[in-house]
Parts: C-alpha cells; sequence; structure tokens
C-alpha cells in the first residue's frame, strides 16, 4: 500500500515538473514572438532624412587584394610566371614568410628584402586561410619579384540615401565590387569625404555617364567613417558638424507592399545642390533574386535629363521618394535607355 502512495506521488511530482518546463517553454516562446514583433515595428515605424548628398569614398581592404598575375623577365632573360594557378584573382594576401601584411606597401618591403626564392604568402580565399608556397623570380643580384598585381584601397563618388537620429548612414545601394574579379572586395576600414561635382559626363544609349568630382582628402573635409561595404550598400557615421542635412526633416519608410506605380522623385546632386527631380516607378518586383534590382524606375524631369541624359555613375544611392516617404536608393541604370533604371527597397537597405 504505501508503494502504491509513493508511486503516485511520484507520478504527481513528474507530471507538474512537465507541466512547469511546458508553461516555461510557452512564456519564452511568447517572449520572443514579443520581441520580434517589437523588432518589426520599429523598423516599421523608423524614420529616416533622405540623403541626395554626394560623397567621396575611400576604403582600405582587408589584406592586400589579389588582381592577377603576370610574366616576369629573370636576370636569366627567361620569361617566368611564377603565381600562375597557385595565387588567384580575388584572393587577399596577409601575410609572407611569417610576416602579417595589411597593405601594399608592406608587401613591397618585405619581397624587397628577400634573400631565397622560396616564399611562402598566407592567404585567404574565399573566407579560407591557407598557405601558398611559389618559386620567385630573380631579375637581378638577390632581387626578386612575384609577378602579382596587387591593390589595397578603392576610392570613388557615390550618394548617401539616408541618415539616422544618431548620425548613421547607407548609400549606394549596392556593394563595391572588384572589377576583375567581380567580388565584393572586403575592408578593414574606410572615410567619406566632402566633394564637388565638376562635370558630367552625360548618358547616352550604350554608354553610361558619369559624375565628375574633385576630393581632397584630407582631415578638413572628412565627413565620417566607413564601416561596411555590403551587397546592400555602404554604411557607416557621419560627423554631425560637417553635414548639414542632420538637420533636416526626417520622412517614413515605405514598405514594399505600399509602393505605388506612378509617379515619384530622386534626390541628387548633379549641379552643387540637392534637389528632387520628377521620374516614374514603372515596375515592383517582390520576388526578384537580384537584391539590387527590385524596383524599375524611368526618369522624366526634363531638367535632369538635359544635365545627364537620365542616370549616371555616381548617381547609385540617389534616395527614390513617393507620397512623402522615403521608398529605396537608385542603383543601376539600363546601357540602352539610361532614362531607365534599377532601384533597392529601403527595407533591403535597412536591413543591414
Amino acid at each position: 500500500m504505501r508503494r502504491w502512495w509513493y508511486r503516485r506521488i511520484l507520478v504527481m511530482f513528474l507530471v507538474l515538473t512537465s507541466v512547469l518546463s511546458a508553461g516555461f517553454g510557452m512564456e519564452q516562446i511568447q517572449a520572443e514572438a514579443e520581441k520580434r514583433e517589437a523588432s518589426t515595428n520599429t523598423i516599421e515605424s523608423h524614420k529616416l532624412i533622405p540623403g541626395g548628398m554626394t560623397i567621396g569614398i575611400y576604403m582600405e581592404t582587408d589584406g592586400v587584394l589579389v588582381l592577377g598575375t603576370d610574366f616576369i623577365k629573370g636576370k636569366d632573360g627567361q620569361s617566368y610566371e611564377p603565381a600562375k594557378n597557385l595565387i588567384k584573382t580575388g584572393d587577399y594576401i596577409i601575410g609572407i614568410n611569417g610576416n602579417e601584411i595589411n597593405r601594399k606597401k608592406e608587401l613591397t618591403e618585405v619581397v624587397k628584402q628577400l634573400e631565397t626564392e622560396d616564399v611562402v604568402l598566407r592567404v585567404r580565399r574565399e573566407g579560407e586561410e591557407i598557405d601558398v608556397r611559389i618559386l620567385a623570380v630573380e631579375v637581378g643580384a638577390k632581387q626578386y619579384k612575384l609577378g602579382i598585381w596587387v591593390k589595397d584601397n578603392v576610392q570613388g563618388l557615390g550618394t548617401v540615401t539616408y541618415l539616422t537620429s544618431d548620425n548613421q548612414f547607407g548609400a549606394l545601394g549596392h556593394g563595391i565590387h572588384d572589377t576583375d574579379s567581380d567580388e565584393l572586395i572586403e575592408i578593414s576600414k574606410g572615410v567619406s569625404y566632402k566633394t564637388s561635382i565638376i562635370g558630367i559626363t552625360k548618358s547616352v544609349r550604350g554608354e553610361p555617364g558619369g559624375l565628375e568630382g574633385v576630393i581632397i582628402y584630407n582631415r578638413y573635409n572628412k565627413l565620417g567613417t566607413i564601416e561596411k561595404n555590403t551587397e546592400n550598400g555602404i554604411y557607416g557615421t557621419l560627423n554631425e558638424e560637417n553635414v548639414p542635412l542632420l538637420q533636416e526633416q526626417s520622412v517614413e519608410i515605405c514598405k514594399k507592399k505600399d509602393i505605388e506605380i506612378g509617379d515619384a522623385t530622386i534626390r541628387c546632386t548633379v549641379d552643387d545642390e540637392i534637389k528632387e527631380y520628377a521620374i516614374k516607378i514603372k515596375n515592383v518586383d517582390y520576388y526578384t533574386a537580384n537584391v539590387n534590382k527590385g524596383i524599375i524606375i524611368e526618369v522624366v524631369d526634363p531638367e535632369l535629363i538635359e544635365l545627364t541624359g537620365g542616370i549616371v555613375q555616381g548617381m547609385s544611392g540617389s534616395p527614390i521618394l513617393q507620397n512623402g516617404k522615403i521608398v529605396g536608393a537608385v542603383t543601376h541604370v539600363f546601357v540602352n535607355d539610361p532614362t531607365k533604371g534599377y532601384g533597392i527597397f529601403i527595407e533591403d537597405m535597412l536591413k543591414q
């Protein structure tokens, strides 16, 4: 009889424990759901200052980026290509013979000091670090070359898409890729600078034009820092003292489902002044495989067409506005019709 009561008490205890555990699990699930809902509501109600300001971009690569390999003429008069099939375009050299490498200058200095042809390069390839052994070519007495073309920075112009109340910005609406490998460039750090537009090469059918700007790379013209280069754009922080945009009125974001086919505007700087120009939203693709091509736009503003021929390089990142809300950003031009182009949804830019 006593054993029967023991079993019953044990069963009741186990049932109670299971119920408490299930209750605790439900509370966790509910809390996570509420957290996700709060996060979504925050994004949905988020306000941004629309950009349109052109900036100079300077970014340093995370390691020394390989552009390609080449032949070297040795001191014996023969041609060699020591890095062929060993070092690939898009690799990042991060070390040589046990020495850490961050900049092209550091790599050059180590190569100058080589005393033997035997070289081990530490390379980052597709996120994985590997050691690659190559034989440098002796081009003179104790002078060696690797036959590798490299760079350690990227520069250009782009347009700020938005600013947040805490000085964070998003720009370009697409990532910066290496022109040789077409891979997204991995950066260690970057700086944004003031720039002045001094000329415009107009876009014509078959030949996209571009903005021509002057960038003076000094601390007086520094606008802020660049922290991320992603497929959805570049991101960083701007200095409040140097950016009058931060004093402008913020607007709500427009969700994908609320975008309308029809009238809209873009904000950009093509004449040293931020202005809005009339466009038409021609199509919205909610399910596009290319995040940078969710919106198709057409420039219809006669003034902008007269100035630029439509969309030109340097306008990437120009915010698209509709019904007083920020919809997205210009990303690409149609080569065969420069009055038309693609855009990215602002929701996708904010995911970063």
